[in-house]
């Protein structure tokens, strides 16, 4: 067990943008490698706490296999083995696991629980998904679009939908990357003040998503309804009814835009199937690239 403090990744922010570049860069290699079955295995005998009280498919089977690759293990925890906070103080639930682990990864819901965590943690805590931000997510899709497009600097990036942890993390992705991000959102599901205030000049809020997705170098969204918000389903098909990405709204876009999608998706919701399974779709690759982006992130803080 190291005395040094660790570095955790609750945000894009807690790293500096030639950091996050460097990542991303090193996220591309490793798949080279592994495209080329090269075996890399800096983190032999190194073991990964997986927390999660929200499920996920994708999230678990990329940083499981991620750490498989790397040479480590990654332990799954689901709520029945751990409850945060509940029979246990979050405090000395991170006390005690980093002393046994080598990283934590976590996926819940309130963003307070990981900042507690990670403050009492001794090792590195990824946030792999709150209701705040989902920066995981970012590395992959800013790693994508890189692959295909060449650097993000200086484009345009029109997020279509709700402002949530998703849109919260374009914001602080357009800061640190150094890009434009126009958000089309209905009225009142604007993203939060302490993510939009500190961005100020770095996106702006177009009502009409026709007009927000013009001239745009790359299109996203995310579904209508996040987790735990399903009551609320209904509801919001009718007040987003209007912020489909379809092929009209690609057609608003510039001619080599390309679309992205954290998934699971929603055909015939918050996308036409023409699109996400249509040319301009990168969804698949940007799936993948969860593997490769969390391993480049699991070398840089274990190593």
């Amino acid at each position: 067990m190291s005395n040094k403090t660790p570095r955790h990744f609750l945000s894009l922010l807690d790293f500096t943008p030639a950091e996050l570049d460097k990542l991303i860069s090193r996220a591309i290699e490793l798949k080279a490698m592994r495209q080329r079955n090269l075996t890399h295995e800096p983190l032999k005998n190194k073991a990964l706490a997986m927390i999660f009280e929200k499920s996920s498919t994708r999230t678990r089977v990329s940083f499981e296999a991620g750490m498989t690759q790397l040479g480590g293990h990654a332990m799954f925890l689901s709520p029945r083995d751990t409850q945060l906070g509940r029979g246990e103080p979050i405090e000395d639930s991170a006390r005690v696991m980093s002393r046994m682990v080598d990283a934590i990864m976590i996926r819940t819901f309130s963003h307070d629980i990981i900042e507690t965590f990670a403050e009492h943690s001794s090792v590195p805590v990824i946030n792999a998904l709150t209701d705040l931000l989902h920066p995981c997510q970012l590395l992959a899709d800013v790693m994508t679009y890189v692959e295909h497009r060449g650097s993000i600097k200086g484009k345009t990036v029109t997020y279509i939908g709700d402002g949530n942890n998703m849109c919260h993390s374009w914001i602080n992705a357009a800061r640190q990357f150094d890009f434009h991000l126009n958000i089309a959102c209905p009225e009142g599901y604007e993203p939060l003040e302490i993510i939009t205030q500190p961005a100020e000049g770095h996106f702006s809020i177009i009502r009409d998503p026709l007009e927000a997705a013009t001239r745009s170098d790359l299109v996203v969204t995310d579904v209508w309804a996040s987790m735990g918000q399903e009551s609320e389903q209904l509801r919001r098909e009718q007040i987003f009814a209007d912020y489909q990405v379809n092929a009209e709204m690609m057609d608003k876009a510039n001619a080599d835009a390309v679309f992205m999608h954290c998934l699971p998706a929603h055909r015939g919701e918050e996308v036409s199937a023409e699109v996400i399974d249509g040319p301009q779709s990168v969804v698949w690759d940007e799936a993948e690239n969860r593997l490769h982006a969390q391993k480049a992130l699991l070398e840089f803080l274990i190593n």
